[in-house]
């Protein structure tokens, strides 16, 4: 009886050491934001010394109040950056493609809950033992359609080494290393939620199908044009003569920006001006030239969830709530070497924050992790991901603690208990 007393003890002990944990995780205890709540000057303040300190290529930081600018600063390590130079963004032109296929989706051209297939001649997803008729654009936009590439795309040196689109969603040959690059049906459609590169390059096929013009093209007429982004296009080309920024590595080296096929998935060059007056036109009271408030406030509506909270919409990322009914919004981008880039919006007050940054990987998902804590008081969901490794090195301290504190303390009060008392 007394094993299962002790048994009892150490699960219950267990348990509340895990509740314990993960609540400081979820609810960001012992983390403070970087300034007060309504102190604009202070949070840039403190974020340009974290940038300054851990920078080690180039950096592009706007930060939005209402929908309009109220802070910035640049840094590079050699030619001068500004709010107006053109970065490789990464995955951040997920939210973006989006975008463009809504605007076939309000004109009639595309039902959102019809099989992608209806669209396509060029290329089919292959047979598996799932129906891809369940394969829906709603569930390319939200990573819910049973893609399990996760294959990443690691780019190619040159613009000849490219594969044609249809090629390279058979087999891309620019697979991250690890990956195998093939598109496959893997899970039953709408069952979970995985994140997928090739559901994107799927929806930059079905742009060009269905349009008729190439995706680059498409994106700068629907998009990039009616929303005076003038300096942001999916073209490689098109982004030289603009001029790119330097791409450094960690290291501080440089080297040039790879080039892709998967372009909808990867490869958008755009500034932080542009990303900026992109986010300020989805704030209450702007106009909009390329969605209605209908498909805009779609686009941020929950399509998948992920340990039981809500993260993604039709393109966009659901980082934490605003505490206004809604979500903190945008989207986020990683590639190798050291890409990583960053946009948030607050959707209910037009609150926003725009990093770019070559030579320094997670610098941009760090900042913008501590504006939407500064504003909200709620941990970014991305920035939950980056801390759960420190919070299961705590958790797992804990717990070799408990499996000899309890025991032992259990140990010591049963010996102590049958020592005889003096005058006995």
């Amino acid at each position: 009886m007394k094993y299962v007393k002790l048994a009892l003890a150490v699960i219950a002990s267990l348990l509340l050491w895990a509740g314990l944990v993960f609540a400081a995780l979820d609810q960001g205890w012992g983390h403070s934001p970087l300034a007060r709540n309504d102190d604009i000057a202070e949070f840039a303040i403190a974020a340009q010394e974290i940038a300054q300190k851990n920078n080690a290529g180039n950096l592009s930081f706007t930060l939005l109040e209402h929908g309009m600018k109220v802070a910035e600063f640049h840094l590079s390590k050699d030619r001068i950056v500004d709010g107006q130079s053109v970065f490789q963004v990464a995955s951040l032109g997920k939210w973006l493609t989006a975008w463009g296929i809504m605007t076939l989706v309000e004109e009639g051209e595309i039902d959102l809950d019809a099989p992608v297939s209806k669209y396509l001649s060029r290329w089919q997803i292959p047979a598996s033992q799932f129906d891809a008729s369940g394969v829906t654009v709603r569930r390319l936009l939200s990573h819910t359609a049973g893609l399990t590439d996760n294959l990443g795309y690691d780019g190619f040196d040159t613009a000849g080494d490219r594969q044609t689109l249809e090629a390279s969603l058979t087999k891309a040959a620019d697979a991250s290393p690890g990956k195998d690059g093939q598109t496959l049906l893997g899970r039953e459609p709408g069952s979970a939620w995985q994140y997928s590169g090739a559901s994107y390059t799927l929806l930059q096929l079905l742009i060009e199908e269905v349009s008729g013009k190439d995706f680059p093209e498409f994106m700068h007429h629907r998009v990039f044009a009616p929303m005076d982004m003038n300096r942001s296009t999916f073209d490689h080309s098109e982004a030289i003569e603009l001029g790119l920024v330097q791409n450094f590595t960690p290291d501080g080296k440089t080297e040039p920006f790879r080039w892709y096929t998967a372009l909808a998935a990867t490869s958008l060059f755009t500034t932080s001006e542009d990303l900026a007056r992109f986010i300020a036109r989805q704030g209450p009271g702007s106009t909009n030239p390329v969605l209605t408030r209908e498909a805009i406030a779609l686009t941020r509506t929950p399509h998948a969830s992920d340990m039981g909270a809500e993260i993604w919409g039709l393109g966009a990322m659901l980082y934490a709530p605003n505490n206004s009914g809604d979500f903190i919004i945008g989207h986020d981008g990683s590639n190798e070497p050291a890409i990583n880039t960053s946009a948030r919006l607050d959707p209910a007050t037009g609150d926003g924050i725009v990093i770019l940054s070559t030579g320094t990987p997670m610098l941009a998902t760090q900042l913008a992790g501590e504006w939407v804590f500064w504003k909200t008081g709620n941990v970014d969901s991305l920035s939950f991901a980056s801390r759960l490794p420190t919070a299961l090195a705590v958790f797992a301290g804990g717990t070799l603690v408990i499996l000899i504190g309890v025991p032992l303390a259990i140990w010591l009060r049963t010996r102590s208990s049958k020592r005889p008392r003096r005058g006995d």
